[in-house]
């Protein structure tokens, strides 16, 4: 065969990419045919160029094939942006391009000073999957050391490597004979060791080494800005953390600059305490109740302010008196005010000595107080969203109200002096400069041309205070005058109801007293000079109270029967008509004569018998009246306090008749 023949076959089989034993089929062939020894030997040579020139095709293939894939794995890399997205990728990649078992990868811990294994792919070994490898131990620990590849065909055996019981004991597990360990490189520092491993002892040969070396160059700098990337994203998490806690801040501030300014604003109109509460509650969103110096409720505002007085009153020492009961066990029947919540006290107490509003449960306290002088508190009773913002609003809302009561204590101790003074005078006898005394109460809002009651209150000494301070409100409310007029509390109020004038007066002072409070009421008046009897007229139902029993009461003369004739105070008219006004009216429009039967039973010494014979009836036609007037006036109409009034009442009538 010629040489030209010989170089066609092997360019054939090199064309279509023939496996390595058909380069022996020419070979054998000629050998059958006979050929020379010279032509054989020139068809081995052939044979051997043609499978040198088939391997150099096949590593270029391979190579090629390897950098397609390693450009692939650059472009996926740096398309990635999650770390833990990069690290996977990149073991996986490994993992594909060498065809090893398994791949891993381990990172630096600078603070413990070695590598952890970080991803694994192809790994069964649990051991294996969290070991550790300090600086320069087993081969990871050495190519993190010195910053060079390591490969090994058996690594159990092989003696180049500071085996330690831990790392041999999970290679072991594992199952990994021949392992190869190149560094990932950032500038001069090694981050890391990205490793390939075979469970049989098969040698990494030197394309192996330099492709993972690539794909670990390339890795290197993917971990590199995905850190990066992870780090700005931190910094934009803070700055946005940052910019959303300077933008709350700045809400709040001007959320309890607004408040302030609110209350402030009231402050200056001249709002009362139920105002400011009101505005409290509702930037607040909580129930809110005011509380003076004794812890006594002075006002409420809020849904749940009800509700929290009587928790509060609950665990304390209760209502302030007998009267303030019902008020104290179920406030939501009506006003809260005068209800001691004496479980609040520790809290107030606390809360002044910090000079900050103290937290219990649901509560929130803020002391009212002026200097070391304690006025009272602010007790919130707090929604869920209750922050540090609102506590500040409720710590600057107590100072607003201290503010508020020290100018009303101001403007209160002007106005009693000047309102009692004129009080003094009106109440004098006999009374003197009346031409002046109308001018004078106009200057402190008084209109003297409309009719008034003057009250008369007994409390006790150490009451005196706090029922004066709720007289001089209630005066100032009403448009009258208080003050103190020898030694009782006197109110001078506009009205025509002396008894309502009364039960009200009772109902406003008692609030926090110790000792029950005793209230008479005298009036109306329309005229300067009769003021005096009118006080005198008070201050003797005042002592027909205390005579009574009736002390801790109020009462006008009408509301004593035919005691205020006794007093010299009251209208016969007036006394038959609340004794006997039920059978009057019986009487007017029955035809009947209940009046007659019953003024002659009280005068037949209460016989049936005695009464039925003066009046021509029979004993059971009295009985059956008798009965109908116990109807009309009440069951105890023939005790003897009340068979008195009426017996009077009767005479009453029988001489204004005639």
């Amino acid at each position: 065969m010629s040489a030209l023949a010989t170089t066609s076959v092997f360019l054939d089989l090199l064309a279509r990419d023939a496996a390595a034993i058909e380069y022996d089929g020419p070979v054998v062939a000629a050998r059958v045919a006979g050929a020379s020894a010279e032509e054989l030997a020139d068809l081995e040579t052939a044979k051997r160029v043609a499978l040198e020139v088939r391997a150099t095709l096949a590593r270029s293939r391979r190579r090629e094939a390897e950098l397609v894939a390693l450009f692939e794995t650059a472009g996926d890399l740096a398309a990635l942006r999650d770390l833990d997205a990069v690290l996977k990728a990149i073991v996986s990649r490994a993992h594909t391009l060498i065809g090893a078992d398994v791949t891993y990868l381990t990172l630096d811990d600078p603070d413990q000073g070695d590598t952890y294994m970080r991803v694994t792919h192809g790994s069964v070994s649990a051991r294996f999957q969290s070991v550790r490898l300090p600086m320069g131990a087993g081969l990871g620990g050495l190519v993190a050391q010195t910053a060079k590849p390591y490969v090994t065909s058996d690594y159990p055996h092989d003696e180049r490597f500071r085996h330690t019981s831990e790392i041999d004991g999970a290679v072991g597990e594992e199952g990994l004979i021949a392992i190869l360990g190149v560094p990932l490189i950032l500038g001069s520092r090694v981050i890391g060791v990205l490793f390939a491993a075979n469970r049989t002892a098969r040698p990494f040969a030197r394309h192996e080494i330099t492709l993972l070396s690539s794909l670990a160059a390339h890795a290197a700098v993917a971990i590199d800005n995905a850190r990066l990337l992870q780090a700005t994203r931190d910094a934009l998490g803070e700055l946005r953390a940052a910019n959303e806690l300077v933008r709350a801040h700045s809400e709040s501030v001007e959320r309890a600059a607004a408040v302030h300014d609110k209350l402030a604003e009231l402050v200056l109109r001249g709002g009362d305490v139920e105002g400011i509460a009101a505005a409290v509650a509702e930037a607040l969103g909580g129930g809110l109740v005011v509380v003076d110096a004794d812890a006594v409720v002075t006002a409420v505002a809020g849904p749940e302010a009800l509700g929290c007085v009587a928790d509060l009153a609950g665990r304390g020492i209760g209502p302030a008196s007998g009267a303030a009961t019902g008020a104290a066990s179920g406030p939501a029947a009506g006003s809260a005010t005068g209800v001691v919540l004496g479980g609040a006290t520790e809290l107030i107490t606390l809360s002044a000595a910090t000079g900050h509003a103290v937290r219990s449960g649901d509560l929130v306290v803020a002391a009212v107080a002026a200097a070391a002088e304690p006025l009272g508190a602010l007790i919130l009773r707090t929604p869920e969203s209750f922050g540090d913002v609102d506590q500040r609003i409720l710590e600057r809302a107590a100072l607003v109200v201290a503010l508020h009561l020290l100018m009303r204590r101001s403007e209160a101790e002007a106005a009693e002096r000047l309102g009692g003074d004129l009080l003094d005078d009106l109440l004098a006898v006999p009374v003197r400069h009346t031409s002046t005394l109308a001018e004078r109460a106009r200057r402190v809002g008084v209109d003297l041309d409309r009719p008034h009651i003057v009250i008369a209150a007994d409390a006790a000494p150490a009451d005196r205070p706090r029922a004066h301070f709720a007289a001089g409100r209630l005066a100032g409310a009403e448009g009258g005058l208080a003050g103190s007029h020898e030694g009782r509390i006197v109110l001078l109020l506009p009205g025509d109801d002396p008894s309502a004038a009364a039960q009200r007066v009772h109902t406003a002072l008692r609030g926090g007293l110790a000792q029950p409070l005793t209230v008479g009421a005298g009036g109306p008046k329309a005229e300067v000079a009769a003021y005096a009897e009118a006080h005198a007229e008070a201050v003797r139902c005042l002592s027909a109270l205390h005579a009574l029993g009736r002390a801790g009461g109020a009462a006008a003369p009408s509301d004593l029967g035919f005691l205020a004739l006794v007093l010299g105070g009251g209208d016969p008219g007036d006394v038959v008509r609340r004794a006997l006004g039920p059978l009057i009216d019986y009487d007017a429009k029955r035809g009947t004569d209940l009046l007659g039967t019953v003024e002659q039973y009280f005068a037949a010494g209460r016989s049936l018998g005695r009464t039925g014979e003066a009046l021509h009836i029979h004993v059971n036609t009295v009985t059956q009246r008798l009965e109908r007037t116990a109807r009309l006036l009440g069951a105890d109409w023939q005790d003897p306090g009340r068979s008195l009034e009426i017996q009077l009442a009767l005479q009453i009538r029988r001489v204004m008749g005639a």
